[in-house]
């Protein structure tokens, strides 16, 4: 056995790995030291598939990697991302095998410099403005006197409780709904949504309050849900934001018709004070009566000069109904005459009327067409002998204009058999080429022997 042979038989065998193999080597070596980071870098190649996915690169001033939020995180996400926020993320480091690209799946995202609900806060405002949720012309005024007052809160609150207190010392027989409902936590915010729609389609109150204490921003936070605030805005009920206290803002201020700074103001805002009403209504009760007597009194007053005035008025009407009486004296006598001169005047006419009798008129038509036909029997005779003499000096003269009448005198046209052009210089003609001579009776073929030229050329 030769040395190569042997050694090729002692050899080892090199381990030979497929990509696929690597990557997955790389991704869970990558997965195992990089399970949890944090990470900076500025959102650039941001995509929203269908899938709800969603896809960016995270970058600095000199480089970049790709990252992935996954749809069940994204959605609880309270910001959109946009094109070249700086953010703070948290995820796991991992190699994406049929590309072989490391990318960072996310887990958590916050912006740089602003917290999340806030950012969250701003977008959201913005985005409802634009659509005019906030327009202060879709704003509708408050009852004077509401019959059935909403409130939509926890039942456990002390805003609830200021709010009864306030209501029932202001207007003691008002009718009162409250709507419990959660003011935070999970599905907070779809609780207070049904409970405005419920309130609404029952058409149970003539205004609603919709509100809680105060607390944080994410205490607050479910007013500020874009499904609460749309509740709101559709509301055909009046609606007053009370979250809160003075310096807390929420998108339900915004939405509502009108904004209360606690609770307790709200419910100060949507009834006046039942005494004082009271003591307005005696007040204006006694105005009132006062100026009925006053007025009473001035029309008495009226009504005793008028009657002072219904003996002249009397003696007028008199007078009147004389003048009445003559006018229609006149009137007839002016009408009598009137129909006599008519009378007169129609006589006159039926008897030029009979001197116009169509009868008479047609039989003097009828002699003057006899006669008038006549005439133009004699016109038209006279007429046409003249144009018959006019007919036959043209004719004469056509006839010595005729080329047939040259034609006659000896002369022929010759013409070209091929395309019928008239010659009227030899030159024109070509040697046993064929030609037409028209006479005054009949035609000649030729054929061109000889081209003679003109002896006077």
């Amino acid at each position: 056995m030769s040395a190569t042979k042997q050694q090729t038989l002692f050899q080892p065998a090199r381990p030979v790995l497929t990509v696929s193999q690597l990557s997955a080597m790389l991704r869970t070596s990558i997965e195992s030291q990089f399970a949890d980071l944090w990470l900076e870098g500025e959102v650039s190649n941001l995509r929203l598939p269908g899938s709800g996915h969603v896809y960016c690169t995270l970058k600095d001033e000199f480089s970049q990697i790709r990252a992935v939020l996954f749809r069940s995180t994204a959605l609880r996400l309270r910001f959109s991302l946009q094109e070249g926020m700086c953010i703070i993320v948290r995820g796991r480091l991992t190699v994406y095998e049929p590309r072989g690209e490391y990318q960072i799946v996310l887990d958590s995202v916050e912006p740089k410099g602003i917290g999340a609900l806030q950012l969250a806060f701003d977008q959201l405002k913005a985005r409802l403005a634009a659509e005019g949720l906030f327009d202060e012309g879709k704003k509708r005024a408050l009852p004077s006197f509401p019959r059935s007052v909403g409130i939509v809160t926890s039942p456990t609150g002390a805003a609830i409780r200021d709010m009864l207190s306030v209501l029932h010392r202001r207007w003691p027989t008002l009718h009162v709904i409250v709507v419990p409902v959660p003011v935070q936590g999970e599905g907070a915010a779809q609780r207070i949504a049904n409970a405005v729609a419920m309130l609404n389609e029952e058409d149970l109150v003539d205004v609603m309050i919709v509100g809680r204490g105060g607390g944080s921003l994410e205490d607050l936070w479910s007013f500020n849900e874009e499904i609460v605030v749309r509740a709101i805005a559709a509301s055909r009920v009046p609606v007053v934001s009370a979250v809160g206290h003075e310096t807390d803002v929420t998108l339900t201020d915004f939405a509502a018709d009108r904004r209360a700074a606690t609770p307790s103001a709200a419910a100060e805002t949507v009834v006046p004070v039942l005494a004082e009403v009271v003591e307005r209504l005696h007040i204006l009760t006694v105005r009132g009566v006062q100026a009925m007597a006053r007025h009473c009194a001035f029309e008495q007053r009226r009504l005793e000069v008028q009657v002072g005035r219904l003996a002249e008025i009397r003696f007028r009407i008199r007078q009147q109904c004389q003048r009445i009486h003559d006018a229609i004296a006149r009137l007839q006598t002016v009408t009598w005459d009137r129909v006599a001169s008519s009378r007169d005047a129609v006589r006159d006419r039926q008897r030029a009327l009979a001197g116009l009798n169509p009868v008479f008129v047609v039989k003097r038509s009828l002699a003057a067409i006899t006669f008038l036909t006549q005439r133009l029997e004699r016109q038209i005779v006279v007429l046409g002998d003249g144009r018959k003499r006019r007919m036959a000096a043209i004719a004469a003269q056509l006839a010595q204009l005729s080329p047939l009448a040259i034609l006659g005198r000896g002369y022929s046209i010759l013409s070209r058999a091929r395309d019928g052009v008239i010659l009227r210089k030899a030159v024109d003609a070509r040697l046993d080429e064929e030609l037409i001579a028209r006479l005054s009776q009949g035609q000649l073929r030729c054929t061109v022997k000889r081209v003679l030229p003109d002896p006077s050329m």
